[in-house]
């Protein structure tokens, strides 16, 4: 033995063995907005666990397998507000399901603030600056953003 290096062998861990984490929820929430935002979307498509159903309704002539090119549009063309994350504060914990409040930058650094559609009025539809994300773990244990930027039309 002596001087030897000895091979310490670690103890392993199963996948029910590991933490559930706020914060590597919200390090997935933080990656995904700066992903999209930045126009990487094929690495942004790998932390989505949501719905493209809304996407493939506003691009029926994208392939709905092409969920690269369904939220680059999202991100380009189709209104979604591909902003990054001002702020993102746990809320709660359903489940294996985080919820978080988030706040966006604008592209000059104001906050994000999501204003009356369609002709209506502030009474009517106030003023939105917090939107609630969930991120949750899939079957393989990877955290995923179920959630879509906000729409403004």
């Amino acid at each position: 033995m002596g001087c030897t290096p000895q091979k310490i062998n670690p103890p392993q861990l199963t996948p029910t063995s590991l933490p559930s984490t706020a914060d590597e929820a919200h390090d997935v929430l933080i990656d995904f907005f700066m992903l999209l935002n930045t126009g990487k979307y094929t690495e942004a498509d790998s932390l989505y666990g949501g719905t493209y159903q809304g996407l493939q309704d506003n691009n029926p002539g994208v392939d709905p397998s092409d969920h690269v090119k369904l939220l680059a549009n999202a991100c380009e063309i189709n209104g979604l507000q591909c902003l990054t994350v001002r702020t993102a504060s746990f809320k709660e914990l359903q489940g294996d399901t985080y919820i978080f409040q988030v706040e966006f930058n604008n592209p000059d650094g104001s906050l994000f603030v999501r204003g009356p559609c369609c002709g209506g009025n502030e009474t009517d539809f106030p003023p939105e600056s917090q939107f609630e994300y969930r991120v949750t773990r899939n079957a393989n244990r990877k955290f995923l953003v179920m959630d879509l930027p906000p729409y403004v039309p």
